[in-house]
C-alpha cells in the first residue's frame, strides 16, 4: 500500500446548509398532490421536528460566533447570518405550504381548523365551555414585576405574552404577563360541525386561549399579545472522565436540558415590535434568531390533529410487512441458521422475526447466555421484557446500555435500572464513546459443544421505527463472525484491549482506516487501468478525510455512486475533482436508514453492512460495527435491493449538483412521478403480506 492519496484542497460543502437542504427535500412531500393530504400534513410536522433538533444540537456554536463577531474559523458571524437566512427562507416556504396548499386541501376533504372569526354561535359557546372547564383551570398567568421576574420558559413549550392596560389589584402598572400552556393540554379540540355540513371542525389550543385571554385578567384590558416558543440548546455535555456515576450525572443533566441556552424565538407573525423586542431581550437573542410565523408556532404538534381524524382514505394505505422469505414460520431459528445466514430487509420484511429469535432464545433451556447492545428500543419495549424474563429463567444476560443516546437518555437509564433490578449485568460501554453498534449474541449448549448465534443490524432494536425505517438485519451462526461479536462484547464489558477480529471492523479502532485503505486500493487499481467501482449507501457523509479520499479515488478513475439520504459535504461532478462521483438522495414514504458499502476492484467484490455513517463522530467517537456479507446470494440480494434499485429510482430520488443544490432525478427525463420508478414502492410490492 503506497498510502492514501489526497485530493487537492477544493472546498467541501457546508454541513449545516446540507442538513437544511435535506429538510427542503422532506418538505417536498408536503407539496406533492399525489400524497394523501394527512400525510402531507405529517411531513410538515416532520420538518418542524427536524428543525427543532437542528437548533437544539447544531446552532449553539453559530450563535456564539455571531455574539463575538467572529471572523475566522468554522463558525463566524457571517456563517451564522447565512445559515439564519436559509432557515428563515425554509420556514417561510413551510408556512406557505401549510396555509396555501395543505389547509385548503384538507378543507376540500371536509376537515377544517376554524378560526375565531369563522365560528358560528354554537361553536363559540362550545369553545367557551372548553376553555372554562378544561383549559382555564390549568393556566396560571404571571404578571411581571420585581417580585415576579420573567419566568423560566421550558424548551419548545407553548406560551403567550400579553400586554395589559390599566393597573393591577395593588395599583401598579405592570403591563406584561406571561401565560404558560401546559404540555398536558391537547393541542386540538373537536368542534360541533355546521348543521347540514359534513365537515369535521377543530379548534387549536392557541386559537382557543387567544380568544379568551381577557378572561385571565379580570378588570384589565388586553391591548396586544402573541404566542411564542423558544428553542434551547439540548445536547447534554457530561465530562465522563470527571463524574463517578454517569447515570446520576445524566439524570441531573436531563433536568437542566429544558432550560439550556436560548437559540431561537418563534412568535406570531402579527406580534408587535414591542413584544418581540421584549422577548429577544429576555432570552438574549439577536434579531436574526426571531422567527415570525403565520400560524401555530408548534407545527410539530400537528401529529395530534392527524391522530384525531378517522379517515383512512386520507392516509397512506397501510403496509403489512411479510414474514422474511428465508424463514419458515414455526421453524427453529437455531436449526435454520445452522444451514446458513439469513438476511431480513426491514420494514419490507417483518422485524417481528428478530423478536421471535430472541423469544426462542429466552424460552430455550439450552441457551445459556444472551448479550445485547441497547441504543434505542422505544418507550415500551418487548425486547427489554424478554431480557428480564431471560434473567428470571437463569440465563446470563449482559446488556451494554448506551445512556447517551440523544433524546433517549431517560428511557435508557430506566431500562438499565430495571435490568439491574432483576440481576442482569449492565455496562455502559467505553468512557468517552457512544456504543452505537447493534448486536445480539446468543450462546447455546449443543451436542458438539457451545455454539454462538448472532443478530447484527444497521438499525435499532425498536419495533416502532422498524416499521418505517429501512434497515438490514443479519442472523448468523458463522463461527468467525460470532467470535468477533463475542470479542467486542468482552472488550466493552472489561475495557481490556480489543482482541484480533476475523471479519468485523470496529470503530473507533479499525473502521476508519480500513475504509480509507479500501478507497486507496480502488484508486490504485483504477490508475493501473483496472475496473474499480465504489457504491455506498448511508444517512450522512460529513467526515472530511473520507470525503477527500473519495475525491482522490474519483480523480484516479474510480466510478463512485453515493446514495446519501441526509447531509453530504462532497459535491458531485466538480470538474477536475469529483468528475466520477454521482450523489443521490432518496426521500420516500419510509426513512432510508441502511448502511451498505460496496467495493468492486477488478475481479474482487465486497459488500459490507454497518451501523455507521461516514461521519467523524461515527468513525472516531463511537463504537460502531461493520461486517461483510460473505454468502454470494445474499451479497447479490443486497446489491440488487439496496443499491441498484435506488440508483434507478426516478420518483423519490434527488441528484446533488456541483454547487450543492439538489434536483429531482426524474426531471432529466421529463417524466412525471405517476409513471416514475420508486425503489421503495417496488420493494413494498415484492415483500408485502399477501394473505
Amino acid at each position: 500500500m503506497t498510502g492514501h492519496p489526497t485530493a487537492p484542497r477544493f472546498p467541501l460543502l457546508d454541513r449545516d446548509l446540507s442538513i437544511l437542504a435535506f429538510n427542503e427535500r422532506v418538505m417536498d412531500w408536503a407539496r406533492r398532490t399525489d400524497v394523501p393530504v394527512l400525510e402531507r400534513l405529517r411531513y410538515l410536522s416532520i420538518v418542524s421536528s427536524n428543525l427543532d433538533e437542528f437548533f437544539e444540537v447544531r446552532m449553539a456554536p453559530q450563535l456564539a460566533a455571531a455574539r463575538i463577531n467572529e471572523t475566522r474559523g468554522l463558525y463566524t458571524a457571517e456563517t451564522f447570518q447565512a445559515l439564519s437566512a436559509r432557515v428563515h427562507e425554509l420556514v417561510s416556504q413551510q408556512y406557505a405550504i401549510y396555509n396555501d396548499e395543505v389547509l385548503p386541501a384538507l378543507e376540500k376533504k371536509g376537515i377544517k381548523i376554524v378560526a375565531h372569526s369563522e365560528r358560528n354561535a354554537r361553536q363559540r359557546r362550545h369553545v367557551r365551555e372548553i376553555f372554562a372547564n378544561e383549559v382555564q383551570p390549568l393556566l396560571m398567568p404571571v404578571g411581571l414585576d420585581p417580585a415576579h421576574p420573567f419566568p423560566q420558559v421550558a424548551n419548545k413549550s407553548l406560551n403567550f405574552i400579553v400586554r395589559l392596560s390599566g393597573k393591577d389589584a395593588f395599583g401598579r402598572e405592570n403591563e406584561i404577563a406571561i401565560v404558560k400552556v401546559p404540555r398536558i393540554l391537547p393541542r386540538f379540540f373537536r368542534l360541533p360541525s355546521v348543521k347540514g355540513s359534513r365537515q369535521v371542525h377543530f379548534v387549536s389550543i392557541s386559537s382557543l386561549i387567544r380568544t379568551h385571554l381577557g378572561d385571565l385578567f379580570p378588570g384589565r384590558q388586553v391591548t396586544e399579545f402573541s404566542q411564542f416558543r423558544v428553542t434551547r440548546h439540548s445536547d447534554l455535555a457530561v465530562d465522563e472522565e470527571e463524574v463517578k456515576n454517569l447515570r446520576t450525572a445524566l439524570r441531573k443533566g436531563l433536568q437542566q436540558r429544558h432550560y439550556g441556552q436560548a437559540l431561537r424565538l418563534e412568535v406570531s407573525a402579527g406580534a408587535s415590535e414591542f413584544l418581540s423586542d421584549f422577548l429577544l431581550e429576555q432570552f438574549g437573542l439577536p434579531e436574526a434568531s426571531l422567527y415570525r410565523v403565520p400560524g401555530p408556532v408548534n407545527l410539530v404538534r400537528l401529529n395530534q390533529l392527524i391522530d384525531k381524524i378517522d379517515a383512512p382514505e386520507l392516509r397512506f394505505e397501510p403496509y403489512l410487512p411479510g414474514w422474511p422469505q428465508q424463514l419458515t414460520p414455526g421453524q427453529s431459528f437455531f436449526e435454520r441458521l445452522q444451514q446458513g445466514d439469513v438476511l431480513i430487509h426491514q420494514p419490507y420484511e417483518s422485524f417481528d422475526a428478530v423478536l421471535s429469535f430472541l423469544r426462542e432464545a429466552v424460552e430455550d433451556p439450552d441457551v445459556l447466555a444472551i448479550k445485547q447492545t441497547i441504543y434505542r428500543t422505544g418507550a415500551k419495549s418487548e425486547l427489554m421484557d424478554l431480557l428480564r424474563e431471560a434473567v428470571r429463567r437463569g440465563k446470563e444476560v449482559t446488556a451494554v446500555v448506551e445512556l447517551k443516546a440523544r433524546f433517549d437518555e431517560e428511557a435508557n437509564i430506566n431500562y438499565a435500572e430495571r435490568l439491574e433490578s432483576v440481576g442482569a449485568q449492565v455496562v455502559y460501554g467505553v468512557v468517552g464513546l457512544k456504543t452505537h453498534a447493534k448486536m445480539l449474541l446468543i450462546t447455546r449448549r449443543e451436542a458438539t459443544g457451545l455454539r454462538r448465534y448472532a443478530h447484527l443490524s444497521t438499525g435499532n432494536y425498536n419495533p416502532g421505527t422498524a416499521r418505517v425505517y429501512t434497515d438490514l438485519s443479519m442472523l448468523t451462526a458463522d463461527e468467525t463472525l460470532t467470535a468477533d461479536v463475542d470479542q467486542i462484547f468482552l472488550h466493552l464489558a472489561s475495557q481490556n484491549r480489543l482482541g484480533r477480529l476475523n471479519q468485523a471492523l470496529m470503530a473507533p479502532f479499525l473502521l476508519h482506516k480500513a475504509l480509507l485503505d479500501k478507497l486507496a486500493a480502488a484508486g490504485e487499481a483504477a490508475a493501473r487501468g483496472e475496473e474499480a467501482r465504489v457504491t455506498l449507501k448511508m444517512n450522512a457523509l460529513t467526515d472530511e478525510a473520507l470525503a477527500r479520499a473519495l475525491a482522490a479515488a474519483s480523480q484516479q478513475g474510480v466510478k463512485i455512486d453515493l446514495i446519501v439520504r441526509g447531509a453530504c459535504v462532497l459535491p458531485a461532478g466538480v470538474p477536475g475533482f469529483t468528475d466520477n462521483v454521482r450523489v443521490r438522495s432518496v426521500i420516500g414514504r419510509l426513512l432510508e436508514h441502511s448502511r451498505v458499502f460496496h467495493f468492486r476492484v477488478g475481479q474482487t467484490e465486497e459488500v459490507w453492512l454497518s451501523s455507521a455513517d461516514w461521519m467523524n463522530r461515527n468513525m472516531l467517537r463511537r463504537v460502531e460495527l461493520a461486517w461483510p456479507v460473505t454468502d454470494p446470494a445474499l451479497r447479490q440480494r443486497v446489491i440488487d435491493e439496496c443499491l441498484i434499485a435506488y440508483l434507478q429510482d426516478t420518483r423519490d430520488a434527488w441528484l446533488l449538483q456541483p454547487d450543492g443544490r439538489y434536483v429531482p432525478a426524474g426531471a432529466a427525463g421529463g417524466r412525471g412521478r405517476t409513471h416514475a420508478q420508486s425503489a421503495q414502492s417496488s420493494l413494498m410490492h415484492r415483500y408485502g403480506h399477501k394473505g
